[in-house]
C-alpha cells in the first residue's frame, strides 16, 4: 500500500513541476540566440542536387554515402529557450560512386513536429514519453542506417535516401534510452553504449547491440543526481563511464528551460571501469579532477593493470548558458586510470580548444598512433572564430600537424575511411562550410598526406549549417 501511496504523491508532484516549468516557459523573455542566426540559420527547406561538381578525383574505392546529423529547428517560432542540442534532426548526405559525387540530399528526420509542420502523417514506429527527436549522429548498426541521440527518442531507421522508416527501437529489443554514441568492438561488432535517462534521479545502463542489430545487454549502473554521460569508450575487456558534474537541474528545468541540464559542483567526477559482460555491481570508480567529457578519442589497457584514455576535457560546461556549450577551457588529454588505486592522473596532450575527435576505428580499444581534431572556439558558439582548422595528432611522437581551410570557413567532424592496413593508409571526409556564400564542400584529404592538395572536393550549392556528427557508410 506505501508503495501506491508514494507513487500517486510522485505522478501529482511531477505533474505540478511540469506545470510550473510550462508556464515560467510562456514567460521567458527572448535574447540574441548565435544557434539560430549566422551560419547557423536553419534551412527552411529539404532539397537535392544532382551530378554535383568535383575539384581533382572522387577516388572509385569510396563506394558508399557520406551522412551527417544535427539540429535544424523547423517554423518561424523556435522561442526564447531553445538550445543548440535541440533543434529539429536533419540528416545530410552525399552518395558517392564511381568516381562521381551522384547526388547531395537534405531531410528532416520525422519527428511528430516535423511531420504537423510538413502537413504530413505522422511517421511509424514507437516513441518515447521524453521526445521522439534524433538529431546526434547517424550511424549503420546491423546493416541499417539509425539517426541517434541520447536520453531521449528511440533510434529512428532511414532508408538508404534518407527518407525517414519508423521510429525504431531495434525491432523492439530496447527497453531503455539509448545513445548518440555506439562504439564497435572490432573483434566481436558488438556496438557497446552507456546511456542515461535524463530525469532527477536518472538511470544509466550497459547497453549492447549484437551483430544482427539487436540488443543482447541492457545492465544498470548505480549513480546518483542523474548525470549526462554523452559518450564512453572501449579496451579490450571493459567499457569506461564518465560520470561527472554535468546533471539533470531540477532549478533549470522548473525556470522553463527546455534543456534542463547543467554544471553541478556538488556531483564527484569519476571514471567507471564496467567490465564489458560484468554485473553493474562490480563496477570500479576512479576519482578524477572536476571537468567534463563530450567526446572520448579511444582507450586501451597497458598490460599493467592500468587503461590509457585519450578525451576531450572540458573546465567546466553549462554553467550559465542555457543555448550551449559554455567552458572557458577545452583540451586534448590523456588519462591514466588506475582501477585498482581508484586515480586518474590526466596530462595535457594539445592545450588549443578542440572537439570531435576520431580515428581509425579497427584499432578501437586498442593501442593506436593518430588521431584527427578539429579546433573549436572555447565559449558560447564552438563554430565561433578559429574553427577552420583540423588537426593530425601523432601520438606516438607527441607531434601536430594543422590544415586550415581559409578565412571564413567551418569545418565539421572528419571520418577516416580505411583502403590499407596502416592508420594512415585511407581517407579522411568531412563536412566545410561558409560563413557568408551559400555553398558547402564535402572534402576528401589523403590521411598519408594530410597537408597536401585535397583528393577531391565535392561542391555543394547550398550552405550546411554546422551539426554534430557524420559517418561513412560504404555500400
Amino acid at each position: 500500500m506505501a508503495s501506491k501511496v508514494e507513487a500517486a504523491i510522485r505522478s501529482v508532484v511531477e505533474k505540478s513541476v511540469i506545470a510550473l516549468a510550462e508556464f515560467n516557459r510562456k514567460r521567458l523573455h527572448a535574447a540574441d540566440n548565435p544557434y539560430l542566426t549566422g551560419i547557423h540559420t536553419p534551412l527552411e527547406s529539404e532539397t537535392e542536387f544532382s551530378d554535383l561538381l568535383v575539384t581533382g578525383c572522387v577516388p572509385a574505392g569510396l563506394d558508399g554515402l557520406y551522412v551527417r546529423n544535427g539540429p535544424n529547428p523547423i517554423g518561424a517560432e523556435h522561442g526564447p529557450s531553445h538550445h543548440w542540442f535541440l533543434g529539429d534532426a536533419m540528416v545530410h548526405g552525399v552518395r558517392l560512386q564511381g568516381g562521381r559525387a551522384l547526388w547531395y540530399r537534405n531531410r528532416w528526420v520525422r519527428s511528430l513536429k516535423v511531420s504537423e509542420a510538413l502537413g504530413e502523417a505522422p511517421a511509424p514506429g514507437k516513441r518515447t514519453i521524453r521526445s521522439d527527436n534524433a538529431n546526434t549522429n547517424v550511424q549503420a548498426i546491423g546493416g541499417r542506417l539509425f539517426a541517434l541521440v541520447e536520453a531521449g527518442a528511440n533510434p529512428v531507421e532511414l532508408s538508404e535516401d534518407l527518407q525517414t522508416v519508423a521510429h525504431n527501437p531495434f525491432d523492439d529489443t530496447l527497453h531503455v534510452p539509448y545513445s548518440a554514441h555506439p562504439h564497435f568492438d572490432p573483434d566481436t561488432g558488438e556496438a557497446h553504449a552507456i546511456t542515461y535517462e535524463g530525469a532527477p534521479d536518472g538511470r544509466v545502463w550497459h547497453v549492447v547491440i549484437g551483430a544482427d542489430g539487436r540488443v543482447i545487454r541492457e545492465e544498470p549502473i548505480a549513480v546518483s543526481d542523474g548525470p549526462s554521460i554523452h559518450d564512453c569508450a572501449l579496451t579490450a575487456s571493459a567499457v569506461l563511464v564518465f560520470d561527472l558534474p554535468v546533471t539533470f537541474s531540477v532549478q533549470r528545468f522548473i525556470k522553463g528551460f527546455q534543456f534542463p541540464i547543467g554544471w553541478n559542483p556538488g556531483h564527484a567526477a569519476r571514471v567507471g571501469v564496467l567490465g564489458k559482460s560484468a554485473p553493474g555491481n562490480s563496477i570500479r570508480w576512479c576519482n578524477v579532477e572536476p571537468c567534463y567529457v563530450f567526446h572520448p578519442c579511444n582507450a586501451f589497457e597497458t598490460g599493467d593493470g592500468r587503461i590509457i584514455a585519450d578525451v576531450i576535457a572540458h573546465s567546466s560546461m553549462f554553467t550559465s548558458s542555457t543555448m550551449g556549450p559554455d567552458a572557458d577551457a577545452i583540451t586534448f588529454e590523456r588519462w591514466t586510470i588506475d582501477p585498482a588505486a581508484g586515480t586518474v592522473a590526466r596530462k595535457v596532450l594539445d592545450a588549443d580548444p578542440q572537439e570531435f575527435p576520431r580515428m581509425d576505428e579497427r584499432l578501437t580499444g586498442k593501442p593506436y598512433r593518430y588521431a584527427w581534431t578539429v579546433a573549436v572556439h572555447a565559449g558560447r558558439d564552438l563554430a565561433a572564430e578559429g574553427s577552420s582548422i583540423l588537426y593530425c595528432h601523432d601520438l606516438q611522437e607527441g607531434s601536430r600537424e594543422a590544415r586550415d581551410f581559409g578565412v571564413d570557413k567551418v569545418a565539421g567532424e572528419f571520418v577516416f575511411v580505411p583502403h590499407g592496413p596502416g592508420e594512415r593508409d585511407g581517407w579522411l571526409l568531412g563536412l566545410v562550410g561558409d560563413r557568408h556564400a551559400n555553398m558547402s564542400d564535402l572534402y576528401i584529404l589523403d590521411a598519408a598526406d594530410f597537408t597536401g592538395p585535397p583528393v577531391a572536393v565535392v561542391h555543394i550549392p547550398q550552405r550546411i549549417p554546422p551539426g554534430f556528427h557524420g559517418n561513412w557508410i560504404s555500400a
